[in-house]
């Protein structure tokens, strides 16, 4: 099936945006840094990250700039991009507004949860729309291990994308919080993107807007690895979701995500478990802290093993999910 392997003009998006993206972060930082947009930790939290305080945030545009410049290269020759640009582009500006209004107005609340969630909704909207309407991806599921059979959800298929998206949306965004991890976990699954399309046969459509996030996030890594000089925010982790799930239905492989973001599902299940215990037996708690890698970090865990150890259960789901 890769006999032939990879050949330079394949790769191309993938360079061009490490190129882009790492560029853009080496003049992006220290902007953000007189503009004073730096992270802030609360006091309750894991006491190592204190010393990160001040640590510049927003670095999500880094990421957004290398997609963005090489899908509008390449979108015209793939419509089947538009989606997956659509999504991941909506999803960042949301996150750029939550991150912009608490970091740079200093409202430390960002957006308000219902503008949120309307800004989510509205982005959504048009791209099932386009996704359906415009490049015409039918939206049967693809089941894991069924030989290629798939699911025909009929209208069902658009309550299931709601829930889909912002479930995955909200998982990648609650995996950002330790130097590197939510960055080389969704390396590894853009790759697992890149090869699912070329083993489906849709070849250049997707394979492109995958290795484009793929480079995106390895130059953004060359800033976001433990130490890190600074944090993708909002703009970065929500954009990822967003690319993680348009992905995912344009392949028509949704069913796929609790395998290849197994760590998306983890992070967010840990959240909503320990939230719902805590407000049963008012006050007791399954974990020591969630997200669940600051449980790991309070158990004596340094960042760097957890990003190593999430990256390579990542990596091994992923080739399990590519044998499906």
């Amino acid at each position: 099936m890769f006999a032939t392997g990879l050949r330079f003009d394949e790769l191309l998006p993938m360079l061009l945006a490490f190129c882009i993206t790492a560029v853009v972060m080496r003049l992006l930082i220290p902007v953000l840094t007189r503009l004073k947009v730096g992270q802030t930790e609360r006091e309750e939290g894991v006491q190592a990250h204190l010393q990160k305080a001040g640590t510049p945030t927003m670095g999500g545009l880094g990421i957004l700039t290398g997609i963005a410049a090489v899908s509008i290269v390449y979108v015209w020759r793939f419509p089947r991009i538009l989606p997956v640009m659509i999504l991941t582009l909506g999803f960042g500006l949301i996150g750029f507004l939550d991150d912009y209004l608490k970091v740079v107005l200093r409202r430390s609340d960002g957006l308000m949860p219902r503008q949120k969630l309307l800004g989510q909704f509205i982005v959504t909207v048009i791209f099932l729309f386009v996704l359906i309407r415009v490049t015409r991806v039918p939206m049967d599921l693809l089941i894991p291990f069924a030989g290629g059979r798939v699911i025909h959800m009929g209208w069902l298929g658009i309550p299931f994308a709601f829930i889909v998206i912002l479930a995955t949306v909200n998982g990648v965004n609650f995996t950002d919080g330790v130097d590197g991890l939510a960055s080389s976990v969704t390396v590894v699954v853009a790759f697992f993107f890149f090869f699912a399309a070329r083993i489906s046969g849709s070849g250049a459509e997707l394979s492109v807007m995958a290795l484009a996030a793929a480079g995106s996030l390895m130059g953004f890594l060359l800033y976001n690895a433990h130490p890190a000089k600074v944090f993708m925010g909002d703009t970065g982790s929500l954009a990822l979701g967003g690319f993680v799930a348009a992905s995912a239905y344009v392949l028509q492989m949704p069913l796929f995500i609790p395998i290849i973001g197994f760590i998306y599902a983890f992070e967010l299940i840990s959240v909503v478990m320990q939230v719902s215990y805590f407000k049963a037996t008012h006050g007791k708690r399954i974990f020591r802290m969630t997200p669940i890698h600051h449980h790991f970090e309070l158990c004596g865990w340094s960042e760097t093993k957890i990003v190593t150890v999430f990256t390579i259960i990542t990596i091994l789901l992923c080739m399990t999910a590519l044998a499906a």
